[in-house]
Parts: structure tokens; sequence; C-alpha cells
């Protein structure tokens, strides 16, 4: 097995994170309960092969299981409940995940190569991060557009009615109301 030099383990994992799909399919609570019961079973047995490694090996090992824990069970949520801020602690969970890898393998080296390796770890996580903040912002940009034209749509509706009278209007009133779910 081909060993990755940390720098090039950082920027797979930069590549990874910025090509990875975040699409939410919710599924049922007994099928989130299976993908729990998995994930924990999978964490079991990737810490167990850590066992019979030794020194910065293990470490590495054990942060991997535990990174591969952590984005599982994040992806798992999101996959369970579809909210957007779900998916952005998917892409926050890999970055971080992908950063405590990154500076476990550092630990392999000394010296000013090992600075170089941290500060290179360290600023694919800042730049993973500020990827996830990015695209939490932009979701919330476009829920309040959403918001933003329904409330017009729903004004315009209001304003198309005004110019009925006695029981059309009451029935226009009330059917704009259903329609843009305002009370």
């Amino acid at each position: 097995m081909k060993k990755l030099s940390p720098i090039k383990a950082a920027l797979l994992a930069a590549t990874l994170l910025a090509l990875s799909p975040m699409h939410a399919a919710t599924m049922g609570k007994a099928d989130y309960q299976a993908g729990k019961d998995r994930i924990g079973a999978d964490y079991k047995a990737d810490s167990a092969a850590c066992a019979s490694l030794a020194a910065n090996a293990k470490d590495i090992c054990v942060q991997e299981a535990k990174g591969k824990e952590k984005v599982a069970r994040a992806e798992l949520e999101f996959g369970y409940t579809g909210k957007a801020a779900d998916g952005n602690k998917v892409l926050v969970a890999k970055a971080e995940s992908a950063y405590a890898v990154a500076k476990e393998r550092c630990d392999d080296l000394a010296g000013n190569a090992k600075d170089v390796c941290l500060k290179t770890a360290k600023a694919t996580e800042a730049r993973a991060l500020a990827d996830a903040k990015m695209g939490k912002e932009i979701g919330e940009a476009r829920k309040d557009a959403a918001a933003e034209k329904l409330d017009a749509d729903y004004e315009v509706a209001i304003e198309k009615c005004g110019a009925l009278a006695g029981d059309a209007k009451s029935a226009c009133v009330a059917a704009a109301k259903a329609k843009f779910g305002k009370g």
C-alpha cells in the first residue's frame, strides 16, 4: 500500500470535500436506527484493527476511525432530517476529521518539514471550514429570498382581491391565504 505524504493527503481531503455531493434523501426511523448501529459496529471494527499497530501509525489509524465515524454520523443525520444545517455539519465534520488525520501524519516528521506540514493541514482545514460557512450563508440567503418572494406574491394576490367586493372578495382573500400559507 502506497503512503501519501501528509501534504498530499491534506490536499486530497480538501479535494474530496469540494467534490462531495450533498443530497438529502430523508429516511425512516428504522433505517436511521439501523444506520446508527452500523456506524457503531464499523467504528468498533476499525478501532480493533488499530490495536495491532504501534506508535504514530496507531494514532493515525485511531484518528481515521474517529473521523470516519464522525462523518458517517453527520451524513446519517443529514440523510434523516434533510435539513440544510445538517448538510453543513457534514462539511464541518469532514474538514475537522481530515485535519485531525493530517495533523497526526505530521507527527512522523521533524523540524521545518513538520512545521510546514502542520501549517498546510491547518490551512486546508480553514479553507474547508470557510467553504462550509459560505455554503451555510448562501443557504440562509436562499431561504430568506424565497420567503421574501412568497410574501411579495401574497401581497399581489391580496391586492388583486381588493378589486372585488362582498363574498367574492372574502373568497379571494381566503384562497390567497390558503395558497401562501398565511393565517
